[in-house]
């Protein structure tokens, strides 16, 4: 069979991807095992404003709305909405950080993001306070899951998916690119941490991090926002919530730990020291696509054009993937050039050894 692109992996990049290429009149196949990929784990958390330092995203400003956007007409599409936008209280875990976010609402650039700041006495029921808090707004996070399911469900109608374990030495170059009974015009590799196995696009400086989420019902009223102090906290409900997530980059695989368990249970106990009682609902664990200067991987195999990959989004995939999914089909479609720090051209001198 012949079409225009074959998509290695039905994480939200490669999804948000086939759906930009399909709405373009692409032929598009989607290969991907089945299994739960880390898009469907993640939180889904959109955050415009992130760190110790209140550091605003790297172009939100523009990813922001073009995610809105998409997952608007996800929803309109599918009748089912994705998004759930929710204001984020910011709980300090030190004077300096109270004084870092002082700094922020009067800039400008902040000021459609950023709250007021809250000093301890303005005390939360149920949080613990102790330097005080702020509000973030356009705040929310994505229901990764449903969406994917029903992205999946129209890529089947389209005859656009196809479930199997990919094997890369399937894959010919010559005399014809060919995966199995399919002869795409290029191939994309969306399959997330994966690509560090990959014999074409390994070279790349990978930095995958494993995290560890927690589902939890509670009998405590807590305010209907999400909540960070370190950890994120979302209410799912009046009394269900997830919590997550942990940091590891040393066991890059999706076995949940009682260490991480512990560690988002303690960490729950400083966000509110009164959340009781707590009933363990879902224990996930799996690996973020995360890169070293913590920009994505996007581009043309530097010997062969015909390979290509979209990835490296981490844990701002929400955020990122629909502003870039569009511009990347822009880049194969018409040769409009990617952002260079994207790029994966800036990593050919130093890291692509031939």
């Amino acid at each position: 069979m012949n079409i225009d692109y074959l998509i290695i992996g039905q994480g939200l990049a490669g999804s948000l991807l086939a759906w930009e290429l399909i709405q373009r009149g692409c032929k598009v196949l989607i290969v991907d095992n089945g299994r739960e990929n880390a898009s469907q784990v993640a939180a889904g958390l959109i955050n415009p404003i992130t760190g110790m330092r209140f550091v605003k995203s790297a172009d939100v400003d523009t990813l922001l709305p073009a995610a809105k956007h998409r997952y608007s007409q996800l929803a309109d599409f599918f009748q089912q909405e994705f998004y759930v936008e929710k204001p984020m209280l910011r709980l300090f875990r030190s004077e300096s950080e109270l004084n870092n976010a002082r700094k922020r609402p009067n800039n400008p650039e902040y000021q459609a993001y950023l709250g007021d700041t809250q000093p301890p006495s303005e005390a939360i029921n149920h949080l613990a306070t102790p330097f005080g808090f702020l509000e973030q707004k356009q705040t929310g996070y994505l229901l990764t899951k449903p969406l994917l399911s029903g992205l999946k469900t129209f890529f089947i109608a389209q005859d656009s998916y196809r479930q199997a374990d990919f094997d890369y030495r399937d894959i010919h170059l010559e005399p014809s690119l060919r995966w199995q009974d399919i002869f795409p015009k290029q191939i994309i590799f969306c399959e997330g941490y994966q690509a560090t196995q990959n014999p074409w696009f390994s070279y790349l400086p990978f930095q995958p991090v494993k995290g560890e989420i927690l589902t939890l019902e509670h009998q405590t009223e807590l305010p209907d926002k999400i909540i960070n102090c370190g950890n994120w906290l979302i209410p799912l409900n009046d009394h269900r919530i997830r919590i997550g997530a942990t940091f590891d980059r040393e066991h890059l695989n999706t076995h949940t730990t009682e260490q991480g368990k512990n560690d988002l249970l303690n960490a729950l106990k400083q966000i509110s020291p009164g959340l009781t009682p707590i009933t363990l609902v879902n224990h996930q664990a799996n690996v973020r696509p995360c890169t070293q200067d913590k920009q994505p991987f996007i581009g043309l195999h530097p010997r062969h054009p015909q390979l290509a990959i979209f990835n490296g989004f981490g844990a701002k995939g929400s955020l990122q993937v629909p502003w870039y999914s569009e511009h990347f089909v822009d880049a194969l479609l018409n040769g409009t050039p990617l952002p260079k720090t994207c790029n994966i051209q800036r990593h050919y001198e130093t890291h692509f050894t031939g």
